[in-house]
């Protein structure tokens, strides 16, 4: 063997080794460091994009959900051509896929665009009528709808544990909507609306999955097109809906304050895919689930803090019913998915893959 064989295959060899070695080798300190710093980003970011979101959609001034939801995919679109750029003007610094558009793949894409725009129009419609501190309960069924649709659609049955969850999920929500009522600050859109985007978000999972071979299982490339798809199918709701005309009597149209929270709200939106996926990677898929659990229970006391009002307990109850039934679906299906039997070299190649790549969740939680 020649010396240019012998550093090709020294570099191979480095290249395939396993790159979980570096990670056990850090001090736990530092390990635990960056463990927190990722959730406590994770955390703001998503707290944050929920608040701004229902600021924007609470103007009275302004009422266009629809226009709002728009211009987020707009900003979304935006953010993959500039990333695209830098990724060619800075390759070792920026890492992000070519993007060429393709008509074939916009659309193959577009029955899951159609959910997409469900998800993200009727989830801010959600927020915009029941407020951030109603805002975990109205849309709390994602997970019911997911053991509904899998056995509708995929035939999968779910085990007793699993379904006891999704009954104590059940009991919060209608408990948390008795609640809402008897305070009088019940409203039955948002109620709607809030059970109308759980069943899109759920549908987008399913439908995911179905078009993720279509651009090669690049949830970027996903994220792009469902974004470009989604920003001209609004035009003509926005137009019917006649948002059109309520945006163009806005006196504060001109204003660079409005444009500046429309487009920080688009960039957070864009941002919570890249911190999910990033978030799965330090962690796991079921420490993210965990911690997003928690989110909603620290984002739904900061919103009651927020707006100083006072909460019955049987109120506070739903709220607790909702996060430990989600939190215990999590767990229950963490523990069947340990008993499945997994070949060892399938075990070796999904850890390589799970700490090299965000798995992809990312762009399709945004706005969620």
């Amino acid at each position: 063997m020649n010396r240019s064989q012998l550093k090709r295959s020294r570099i191979l060899k480095m290249a395939f080794s396993d790159s979980t070695r570096s990670e056990k080798d850090e001090p736990f300190i530092l390990r635990a460091t960056k463990i927190a710093a990722v959730v406590a980003l994770y955390w703001f970011i998503s707290i944050s994009m929920v608040f701004l979101n229902n600021y924007l959609l609470d103007s009275r001034e302004l009422d266009a959900p629809v226009f709002i939801t728009f211009f987020q995919c707009v900003v979304s679109v935006g953010l993959c051509w500039i990333l695209n750029f830098l990724s060619k003007l800075c390759p070792g610094f920026v890492d992000f896929p070519s993007l060429k558009f393709d008509f074939r793949v916009s659309r193959e894409i577009l029955p899951l665009t159609v959910v997409f725009i469900g998800m993200i129009t009727f989830n801010n419609l959600c927020l915009k009528y029941v407020g951030v501190a109603f805002y975990t309960v109205g849309r709390s069924l994602s997970t019911v709808f997911n053991v509904v649709l899998s056995y509708a659609v995929l035939k999968q049955t779910t085990s007793f544990y699993a379904v006891l969850c999704c009954g104590v999920i059940l009991g919060g929500f209608w408990l948390g909507v008795d609640q809402e009522s008897v305070a009088g600050s019940l409203s039955w859109t948002g109620v709607v609306f809030g059970v109308i985007a759980s069943l899109c978000v759920s549908l987008n999972a399913i439908y995911t999955k179905k078009v993720m071979p279509v651009v090669d299982g690049n949830i970027w490339k996903l994220s792009y097109y469902n974004n470009l798809n989604a920003s001209v199918l609004f035009i003509p709701l926005i137009v019917v809906l006649g948002e059109l005309k309520s945006l163009l009597e806005f006196n504060r149209l001109t204003h660079l304050n409005f444009w500046g929270m429309m487009i920080l709200g688009g960039v957070f939106g864009f941002a919570i895919g890249y911190v999910t996926g990033l978030q799965i990677k330090f962690t796991s898929p079921l420490t993210h689930n965990v911690s997003g659990t928690a989110k909603s229970c620290a984002q739904t006391v900061l919103a009651v803090i927020y707006s100083a009002s006072s909460k019955s307990a049987l109120w506070w109850t739903s709220n607790m019913m909702v996060l430990a039934g989600s939190f215990a679906y999590t767990w229950v299906k963490g523990l069947e998915m340990k008993k499945v039997q997994v070949p060892p070299e399938t075990q070796t190649t999904s850890s390589q893959k799970r700490v090299t790549e965000p798995a992809p969740l990312g762009p399709f939680s945004s706005r969620v």
